[in-house]
């Protein structure tokens, strides 16, 4: 029995909706019940709000197209000034009409002169008789443009006297909207996140034809075991699913085992999702790099960009002090003469070398070291003149907030702060680079 249901809409038409919007059955139905018959009206306007991927764009989109309702659809991050926002609106009303004679593009600078283009706009007969919907998405940057935009929209069916309906798609709650001077309260309709059986049903969908639908759904419950604790983001998921598949399918495709044969393929496809697990949000490597690194079985580390962790955006001089911290903590003082002067004289060679120093001073861990002598490898290093100002210290200062570099605490020495720098060389290879 069909979840949707609607006296004027065709059943064949709602199931139809009901299939392409899995989940979101509720949220449907309620918008079902407030736009009404085509030509009634409907609420002056209506805000949806949830958190990322819950659907609201999407169902939005689904809903106003498979029963073909006359809307305008706005990305507010897209058109981020009042005139782009209002003159793309004008636009897209020209094209729902079906009077052939095209109007030329009239600029729109206030609101006054929108709704008097808007009255113009509306006044073919197919939009007269119904409803029609503008949909503003991420609404939320409403609030930057002019302070009488977001009033103005909440009550445009009465400012133009039409049927029209205002929709404001955001991720924040409309408490975070309301001006101080006061305004027409929406109709709040909130779209919660998916659950786990939410999202198992909805990724279970988009399986391979050449493989079970109970297959691919053993595959999702697997991914959702491991993923659904760190990302609830739908589509991060479906990117996961489709990222993954391959390597589960591996031992099927070589007869190494059957489709039911779970423990085997948990097992294959368990190291290389604890690999994904580093990679969550993927917008750090790109598909291709992820599956050349599968192939390869090799660390995640070896990406440039991987890990979140590898890689710290610092000012343009901290990066230079952490390298200059961290060359002052692991090499010897002796050698600084060698490695940071053009013209150190010659070098007197030694054969004997005492005992520890013929250990790996990456084994034995960082040295502390003066300020002075951190200034003295910053100075090397730095192409360009640096003048030992507030600025360099406070930096200083903020790495050891960070800790990224740890200060060593001698009350008996006189002769100023001494430090230790407490990153990898992983780390600073990634900085230098």
């Amino acid at each position: 029995m069909p979840n949707l249901e609607h006296p004027v809409y065709p059943a064949a038409t709602l199931l139809h909706l009901e299939s392409l919007v899995p989940c979101r059955e509720s949220q449907v139905s309620m918008l079902l019940s407030i736009f009404g018959e085509r030509q009634q009206f409907s609420f002056p306007s209506i805000f949806i709000y949830g958190h990322t991927s819950s659907g609201k764009t999407y169902v939005m989109q689904t809903l106003l197209n498979t029963l073909q309702l006359p809307h305008v659809f706005v990305n507010c991050v897209e058109y981020f000034t009042s005139r782009l926002l209002l003159e793309e609106i004008l636009i897209q009303l020209q094209s729902c009409s079906s009077d052939t004679k095209q109007t030329s593009h009239v600029p729109c600078d206030t609101f006054n002169d929108f709704v008097r283009l808007f009255k113009q706009a509306v006044a073919s007969r197919e939009l007269k008789d119904q409803t029609l919907y503008i949909v503003l998405d991420r609404a939320e940057q409403l609030r930057e443009m002019e302070a009488n935009i977001l009033p103005a929209f909440l009550r445009l069916q009465e400012l133009t006297d039409r049927n029209v309906t205002v929709v404001l798609l955001s991720e924040i709650v409309w408490e975070l909207f309301r001006p101080n001077t006061g305004c027409f309260e929406p109709f709040t309709l909130y779209f919660p996140d998916y659950s786990i059986g939410h999202l198992q049903k909805i990724l279970s969908q988009n399986h391979p034809p050449e493989y079970s639908a109970d297959f691919y759904a053993a595959y999702i419950n697997i991914l959702l075991g491991v993923f659904y604790m760190v990302c609830r983001d739908l589509k991060e998921l479906q990117h996961l699913a489709a990222l993954n598949f391959s390597k589960y399918c591996e031992p099927v495709v070589r007869g190494e085992a059957n489709e039911r044969d779970t423990r085997k393929l948990w097992k294959n496809i368990e190291p290389h999702l604890k690999k994904a697990m580093q990679t969550v949000y993927l917008r750090e490597v790109s598909s291709s790099q992820w599956e050349r690194l599968q192939r390869d079985d090799g660390e995640p580390g070896q990406l440039k960009g991987l890990s979140a962790h590898t890689h710290v955006e610092l000012p343009y001089y901290s990066k230079f002090l952490l390298i200059a911290a961290y060359l002052a903590s692991y090499n010897p003082v002796r050698t600084d003469k060698r490695f940071f002067l053009k013209h150190h004289g010659k070098i007197r060679k030694t054969n004997f070398m005492k005992k520890h120093e013929k250990t790996s001073n990456h084994l034995l861990g960082p040295k502390p070291f003066p300020l002075d002598r951190l200034l003295a490898i910053l100075y090397s290093i730095v192409d360009n003149r640096v003048a030992p100002t507030a600025n360099i210290f406070s930096q200083i200062t903020s790495l050891v907030t960070l800790q990224l570099l740890s200060m060593v605490d001698h009350s008996d020495q006189l002769d100023g702060p001494r430090y230790k720098c407490t990153v990898s060389l992983d780390f600073i290879r990634a900085i230098a680079r």
